[in-house]
């Protein structure tokens, strides 16, 4: 049987032309090749799983190939990988340091790539500060961090920094697509953009999720079947709900909170979500605003139909009320009461009857 390869190591970009959301890095470094202004200390900073790593790994491949990028050309030789979080001694940088004086036997560079590097010892950084500053002219150093802040600012200032950002929600629900379509699996849009937003702005991380689920659906992934698996309540039920406070009925929110519930979701999550609804209802409103709302085109559709039932000011007290019930959650002695004391409280606010003017004296 054919060893099964996980989608984040089998779709790792080869060239930069293939790394996701990364375009000022990736443009800036090839111009930096091209025009011979490649500095010979990098840092390359930014939120785990945005291509870090990858990025430093074709950049030791691009500056050692004259004229051409040929993926299967790797030059390992030329490459040297450290992880600062298992090897961050003193004598694990003076190791690197004896290694730089050596030049390539091919290629032109030697590039050391030191990862999470915001976890040497003061000891280590300062032993590496020198060789740091004035390296040979056959080695490149290439740091990577997603905490800079950690690192020590004699460190900082020897190197061009790089800062990687969260990949959008939009770019990774594409790659998705892509390597869906590149297995012949069917997808929903929704689905993809749930796992792209559970992701939190990691491809890694989305790409994994994505193997999860994908064993977990089989061939086709539908909305319902991916919201089960992340344990991610699905847009109908937000819609439903706002359905019931718009309507003014008590007993029908309380029910599909305790529905909710029986599935096995949390309360907090829950109160969370309905916070996110009421906001992307609120930028529906508007054409402006329309572009933020990150859902497929179905789903849209009712978001549209529902944004023009509910008025900006119902939107922002639920926002409001929902914010506050998400502060006093934690604390809170009877959390299911809490929220259900919220759902009514939404079910009030549009209310014109007797119950509302007994509120209001």
């Amino acid at each position: 049987m054919e060893q099964f390869v996980v989608s984040a190591r089998k779709y790792r970009p080869q060239t930069f032309e293939d790394v996701v959301g990364q375009q000022h890095i990736t443009n800036t470094l090839l111009n930096a090749i091209q025009n011979n202004h490649l500095a010979q200390a990098l840092l390359f900073t930014g939120p785990r799983g945005v291509g870090k790593t990858t990025c430093a790994r074709i950049l030791a491949r691009k500056i050692n190939q004259p004229d051409y990028d040929d993926p299967n050309e790797d030059f390992s030789f030329n490459v040297f990988e450290l992880d600062a979080a298992s090897n961050n001694s003193v004598d694990d940088i003076r190791s690197l340091i004896d290694q730089v004086r050596i030049p390539p036997q091919t290629g032109k560079y030697k590039v050391y790539i030191v990862d999470e590097v915001h976890m040497l010892s003061t000891a280590a950084f300062n032993a590496f500060l020198k060789t740091l500053e004035e390296p040979p002219a056959h080695a490149i150093f290439i740091l990577a961090t997603t905490e800079k802040h950690k690192v020590i600012p004699t460190i900082l200032s020897r190197c061009q920094i790089y800062d990687f950002k969260r990949i959008t929600i939009q770019d990774a629900k594409n790659y998705l697509a892509y390597v869906a379509t590149n297995q012949g699996i069917t997808f929903e849009e929704d689905a993809l953009l749930k796992i792209a937003q559970k992701a939190d702005g990691a491809m890694r991380d989305a790409l994994s999720i994505f193997d999860r689920v994908v064993t977990f659906c089989g061939n086709h992934l539908s909305n319902q079947a991916v919201s089960e698996n992340l344990q991610v309540l699905d847009y109908d039920t937000y819609l439903e709900a706002t359905d019931c406070f718009l309507e003014n009925h008590i007993p029908k929110s309380v029910l599909l909170y305790d529905k909710v519930l029986s599935n096995g979701f949390d309360g907090h999550h829950f109160v969370q979500g309905l916070a996110s609804h009421f906001r992307d209802l609120l930028m529906t409103k508007n054409p402006n605003t329309l572009e933020l709302l990150e859902v497929g085109e179905a789903t849209k559709k009712k978001y549209i139909h529902q944004s023009q039932k509910a008025s900006e000011e119902f939107l922002i007290k639920g926002i409001d009320l929902c914010t506050q019930t998400d502060l006093k959650y934690k604390t809170a002695q009877n959390q299911r009461l809490l929220v259900e004391l919220l759902l009514m409280q939404l079910c009030s606010i549009t209310f014109d009857g007797e119950k509302k003017k007994l509120m209001d004296t």
